[in-house]
């Protein structure tokens, strides 16, 4: 099939369950991405933690003393548990199972595919663009509840620029060199290295209010960073 049919969509955790599971943007996700199904669209969809993640590495770190692997773990879980919550909730469109390694070969005999983790020290964002890879894709939609990438943290410089269009030379020069359990980067840094290397577009959004998504996947002008 056309590659260009095929949309990456890295899902944030803070989406799915910011604080509780936010059923009314899954079931506005939901809408969306079934009308664009309708027009011969199919989707992976790569799931993330979100904050029960961080709750249960935080319980860890208090009672115990563990090993990145260990938190990585626990990461891992939580975003298995927001794959198969999704894969439900998508149920008569998707692929039957979830993938639970991005390097799996994908049957897209159902319009959505969707992924979780593999192994310890990567995140879905990782994750997201080796999907991408595995069938051909070259655009990532990561969603997240920031609308930007930004020259600064905006939480801690009020003065924070944001960025429409940049590089992956000049964003990874924003970002750490290396990958940890509960990072909390834009599209982190083994990611990036594979998205530039491959020659990857990577779209950093924010998911709220979903038509902005809906502008993006109808070609229209839209709200977000983008990054090649």
């Amino acid at each position: 099939m056309n590659k260009e049919e095929i949309i990456i969509i890295s899902l944030g955790g803070s989406l799915i369950i910011p604080d509780d599971i936010d059923v009314s943007f899954l079931k506005e996700f939901k809408e969306l991405i079934v009308s664009q199904i309708k027009i011969g669209k199919k989707f992976v969809i790569a799931t993330g933690g979100g904050k029960i993640c961080r709750k249960y590495q935080e319980v860890a770190k208090t009672i115990s003393n563990p090993s990145s692997d260990d938190l990585d773990w626990i990461g891992i879980a939580s975003l298995r548990l927001n794959a198969q919550l999704l894969r439900v909730i998508f149920r008569e469109y998707t692929y039957p199972k979830i993938i639970k390694n991005p390097l799996e070969l994908i049957d897209f005999d159902m319009p959505i595919v969707v992924g979780s983790a593999n192994e310890p020290g990567h995140s879905t964002d990782w994750d997201a663009v080796v999907l991408a890879k595995n069938v051909g894709a070259k655009k990532v939609i990561n969603l997240s509840n920031t609308d930007y990438v930004y020259d600064f943290d905006p939480k801690i410089n009020k003065d924070a620029k944001k960025i429409e269009k940049i590089s992956w030379t000049e964003y990874r020069k924003l970002i750490p060199k290396e990958w940890n359990p509960g990072l909390n980067s834009p599209f982190d840094p083994i990611a990036s290295e594979i998205a530039e290397k491959e020659g990857m577009e990577v779209i950093i959004m924010n998911g709220k209010p979903i038509d902005n998504l809906a502008k993006y996947l109808n070609g229209e002008e839209f709200k977000g960073t983008i990054i090649k």
